[in-house]
């Protein structure tokens, strides 16, 4: 299936999924500079993905059912057909909801508001988690249908760049519609299970049936650790029913001192954003200590931080050598970092995310990564850990 572009040139879903999933700036630069409407959008994008998961979750339902010890439940046509009507519609309404937010949030944030660029990034983020529904097809394989948090991500890079929000205030813009984003879904997903229980005998939930523990190897990503995955799957509820209240911008610009040793900070700011309870908060500093320099700053990711406990569950990990330095994330001491150095230009990165709640990152010019480190770990984990309680 394809539509077409002013001018003549095709556009197939296939292959503009796939250039947003593997080369997502790029391909947000297209979006954004294409014509389009928000009827346009919908009929030609919105739609026809957004009823992958309700059709897989259908003909899955239906024709594998749902199995436990030993027993398989096959709901009836009727409701099953009844449950993926409602989980569309739903979909659509989302989608449409979380483009009202992107659009009013937009001027708080040094932006732009545009509605039809507005449902671009909510219709065009979302194609990760609509093409994860395709796991519904085998209720057994349905966790895997997490892949979609990719969604967030997509959101991450197209939202600055199609609401023209200045770099500074990209971050807070993105974390509060993230936020929003989470708040959309947890709710569509509340109404959409209240309907289908109407139809489907009474389930234990999650919480009622237990715990769950051990691991799930999964080709070409690795080992989930499901007690894990679990646990943050109940934090994004305690967070969507009660949002996190971010530290104030001028308590984490008190975490940055004066010196780092022999470095001497030049500049310091600090910013903060909230809507609707919702929000986060960030500050930076600049250090010189000859011609190096380093921006070290804090960024308190509030109740988005219950996403990022799923990097954990996932055991992200990558290491890449190049010929002058190296890439590399995983999990230290329960936490995950990333480090990224260039011999040659003497310049890298470090950072890490404390109680799945705090960013701490340190980058530029630098003798060596240790002082970056050094430099993450002057600003006090401790302390970070004991303002996320």
């Amino acid at each position: 299936m394809s539509v077409e572009l002013p001018g003549g040139r095709p556009v197939t879903h296939a292959g503009r999924a796939k250039r947003l999933l593997l080369t997502p700036a790029e391909e947000w630069r297209t979006i954004d500079a294409e014509p389009m409407t928000v009827g346009g959008i919908f009929r030609n994008w919105v739609l026809p993905l957004a009823a992958i998961g309700p059709i897989a979750g259908f003909i899955g339902s239906t024709v594998f059912g749902y199995s436990a010890l030993g027993i398989t439940f096959r709901p009836s046509i009727g409701a099953a057909l009844g449950t993926a009507i409602f989980s569309y519609v739903m979909a659509l309404i989302g989608t449409y909801v979380l483009a009202l937010i992107i659009d009013a949030l937009a001027p708080n944030f040094g932006g732009t508001k545009n509605q039809v660029q507005a449902v671009k990034v909510a219709a065009y983020s979302s194609t990760a988690a609509w093409l994860a529904g395709i796991f519904q097809l085998l209720p057994a394989a349905s966790i895997l249908g997490i892949l979609g948090l990719y969604s967030f991500y997509l959101l991450y890079v197209g939202l600055p760049l199609l609401m023209k929000a200045p770099a500074a205030k990209a971050m807070s813009y993105t974390i509060v519609t993230i936020i929003a984003a989470i708040v959309v879904f947890v709710l569509s997903a509340a109404i959409v299970g209240g309907v289908s229980r109407m139809f489907v005998p009474s389930v234990p939930s999650l919480g009622e049936a237990g715990t769950i523990s051990g691991s799930l190897d999964v080709p070409g990503v690795g080992k989930i650790d499901m007690g894990k995955m679990e646990q943050a799957a109940k934090k994004m509820e305690a967070a969507a029913a009660n949002p996190a209240t971010p530290v104030a911008p001028d308590a984490l610009q008190a975490l940055l001192p004066e010196t780092l040793g022999s470095w001497k900070r030049t500049s310091i700011e600090s910013s903060g954003a909230a809507a609707g309870g919702l929000g986060g908060s960030r500050a930076e500093a600049r250090y010189e200590n000859g011609e190096d320099q380093i921006t070290l700053g804090v960024t308190d990711i509030a109740a988005a931080g219950a996403l990022a406990a799923l990097g954990t569950a996932f055991n992200v990990q990558s290491n890449r050598q190049t010929e002058t330095g190296y890439e590399k994330t995983g999990t230290v001491d329960g936490r995950m970092t990333n480090e990224e150095w260039d011999n040659e230009a003497r310049h890298g990165k470090y950072g890490v995310l404390v109680a799945n709640r705090f960013m701490v990152e340190a980058e530029g010019n630098a003798p060596d990564m240790n002082a970056l480190k050094q430099a993450v770990a002057v600003v006090g984990i401790d302390r970070l850990e004991a303002m996320a309680k």
